[in-house]
């Protein structure tokens, strides 16, 4: 899959780049390793910076600044408090962390809804430690091409692609949202045209 996704981008012209890290982010490029990468645009658009929740709670986090929370998702000697979604560092039992995704973080929030329920009718201060499903992973890569995996089955191309398009409607809130965003991927995908207005050259200067 990470073989498609690679020819997938590198067929709409992307230069793809792997086990090098970014060095330097200037306003004059970037520096991958020790070559330098003159640029006047520079779009960052990997990486999330956790709130700095473990710096007002002063508690132990991760690179990343995400807190190191228990099994039932409270900040280590609180048990009141509780921390989800980007700003917390979660565990599954392999060891892995649950990836930072919003069905994770839904997933997260209903636990800790319960949680708070369970123990306001019977003042319950334990639970069952977290335990997130994994639904599976979709990406979208370009017209016609995504990659899809539910771990039993695995899909790339155009019918990852519908699938995709058919799960992110689905999950959206209202049955007119879903209507206006199906229809407007339609018009896209069959007249080629977006409504989206980018600026693409500079303004020019008058007299």
């Amino acid at each position: 899959m990470s073989d498609y996704a690679r020819k997938a981008l590198t067929g709409l012209g992307v230069e793809v780049r792997i086990g090098q890290a970014v060095s330097e982010c200037t306003a004059k490029g970037v520096t991958i390793g020790s070559e330098r990468l003159p640029a006047k645009t520079v779009i960052w658009a990997a990486g999330v910076a956790a709130s700095p929740a473990a710096q007002w709670l002063d508690t132990p986090a991760d690179r990343a600044g995400r807190i190191l929370v228990t099994s039932n998702l409270t900040v280590p000697g609180h048990p009141d408090i509780f921390v989800i979604g980007d700003a917390a560092h979660v565990e599954m039992p392999n060891g892995k962390m649950v990836p930072g995704i919003a069905p994770a973080a839904k997933q997260e929030g209903a636990y800790v809804a319960e949680t708070i329920k369970a123990r306001v009718r019977g003042g319950e201060t334990s639970c069952p430690p977290f335990h997130y499903k994994d639904a599976g992973s979709l990406a979208t890569i370009g017209k016609r091409a995504a990659v899809v995996d539910f771990g039993w089955i695995r899909l790339t191309g155009r019918a990852a692609w519908w699938l995709w398009g058919f799960a992110h409607i689905y999950f959206l809130i209202g049955l007119c949202h879903r209507m206006a965003v199906a229809l407007n991927w339609l018009w896209i995908y069959f007249t080629g045209q977006r409504s989206a207005r980018l600026i693409t050259r500079e303004k020019r200067q008058s007299g």
